[in-house]
């Protein structure tokens, strides 16, 4: 069976708090084998890639950019789009699951194509928008819904 490929979504700037959920996120998908993949740059993204890769976890990232190099350095598969933020329609198409932490109008976007296509997002500290997200309130629980409900 292949491994389900988790995105984590998020802010490029967010609170320190942010960044240490984005961490154990990244490290409890990788624990339950899951591939996550995120937009390959700072931010939260760094954060869950770092906390997956320091688990041992496999680590896509799909880069807005034209240059590998831009990627950050716990990502192990760079894709290059040169697609700015026209790349979050990849990533929600790819994921079977989202998590969703912080935030602000990429991560809005994200959301939003999730939702378009069918995938599940699950939201920590992020948009309180009237549509079907999965609310959280910790990194375990975020990991939990998407592998013992959702996913199994």
């Amino acid at each position: 069976m292949a491994r389900k490929i988790i995105a984590v979504i998020g802010g490029s700037k967010p609170d320190a708090k942010s960044l240490k959920t984005a961490e154990e996120v990244g490290s409890l998908i990788a624990q339950n084998n899951g591939v996550l993949i995120t937009g390959g740059m700072g931010g939260v993204m760094k954060a869950a890639s770092k906390g997956a890769k320091n688990a041992g976890g496999l680590v896509i990232g799909i880069l807005p950019t034209t240059k590998k190099e831009s990627a950050n350095p716990y990502v192990d598969i760079p894709i290059v789009t040169g697609m700015s933020e026209a790349r979050n329609m990849i990533i929600a198409r790819t994921c079977d699951a989202a998590i969703a932490i912080d935030g602000k109008y990429g991560t809005l976007s994200e959301i939003a194509f999730c939702l378009i296509f069918d995938v599940p997002v699950i939201g920590l500290d992020t948009w309180d928008i009237n549509a079907p997200i999965i609310k959280a309130k910790s990194a375990k629980q975020a990991v939990e819904i998407i592998f013992e409900d959702i996913l199994k």
